[in-house]
């Protein structure tokens, strides 16, 4: 007798909301802010001194001071559009200690007034010249944030404690990337990268609400420790031995580490959903005390 098929892509399958769909290696990858656009400023310079080399002691030196000016521009972009992504990536933010595109821009000119200078002896050309390169790389690349992200209400004091935490447990992060390429094992590579994306998830809870930093500090510090100095072991003994069972113990570390840290940003959550609960009651309180009176809110 035949049998209707039936399951959870079927038509009139039921879908099974109790599944949890294991979290890719990628999600939550980003481009890298760079990119060719900002790389190719490396270049110029690299002709420009060797079209001086034949063209006397005081234009090389001008071309190679021009060249050096360009290539810290360049350099300067970089750092700029990589803190620009970072800010972007954070709701609650500060602004870049250093405008480092704005300076990129206002070295490009410098440099590039000094080429002409080099070419075209003068100070209206080059200056002319200076304005337009940097005015135009002004307009390519933008200019950096100017103005803290969402830090209204928050104690600095607090958020300062939360940057230090964060930025020890970046550099735990850093560690075991680096370390676990001397396993040269890409499936490994990719749990951990899985593991370092939930962790990400729970730094970037606690800089949303710095009040979060206590319950979350052990993680952040003591278990990405740990993690580190594991992936260091296992990357030495794997890369020597290919010990199997190493392998397995540490892809079950990897796991129960991601399934704990996942679980203690979903209790911050709650946690954060509970308090606004509570503000919004005691609130509501206080205005019926004033003799307004309020809808209640619909939780479902």
């Amino acid at each position: 007798m035949a049998q209707k098929f039936g399951g959870k892509f079927s038509p009139d399958g039921t879908s099974d909301t109790s599944d949890t769909t294991e979290r890719g290696a990628f999600q939550g990858a980003k481009v890298d802010p760079v990119g060719a656009r900002a790389n190719i400023l490396f270049l110029p310079p690299i002709p420009m001194v060797f079209f001086a080399l034949n063209d006397g002691a005081v234009n090389l030196v001008l071309a190679l001071v021009a060249a050096g000016i360009l290539t810290l521009a360049a350099w300067m972009l970089r750092g700029g559009l990589q803190a620009e992504a970072a800010y972007n990536a954070r709701k609650v933010a500060r602004r870049p200690s250093i405008p480092r595109k704005l300076f990129a821009s206002s070295l490009t000119g410098i440099g590039i007034a000094l080429a002409a200078f080099w070419s075209e002896p003068g100070l209206i050309a080059p200056i002319l010249f200076g304005i337009a390169a940097g005015g135009l790389h002004l307009a390519a690349f933008g200019m950096d944030p100017l103005k803290d992200k969402g830090m209204e209400g928050i104690d600095t004091f607090q958020q300062d404690r939360v940057a230090r935490v964060v930025d020890e447990a970046e550099t735990y992060l850093t560690a075991m990337t680096e370390a676990m390429k001397r396993a040269e094992d890409r499936k490994m590579e990719l749990k951990l990268e899985t593991f370092q994306a939930t962790a990400r998830d729970l730094i970037r809870t606690v800089e949303e609400d710095p009040r979060d930093l206590t319950a979350a500090r052990k993680y952040l510090g003591v278990y990405l420790m740990g993690a580190r100095d594991a992936t260091v072991k296992f990357a030495d003994i794997y890369s020597r031995t290919r010990d199997t069972q190493a392998r397995a113990d540490y892809a079950a570390l990897l796991d129960d580490l991601s399934d704990n840290f996942d679980a203690r940003t979903r209790k911050l959550l709650v946690d954060d959903r509970s308090d606004l609960n509570i503000e919004i009651d005691v609130l509501r309180d206080r205005l019926q005390r004033e003799g307004v009176h309020t809808a209640p809110a619909d939780n479902s």
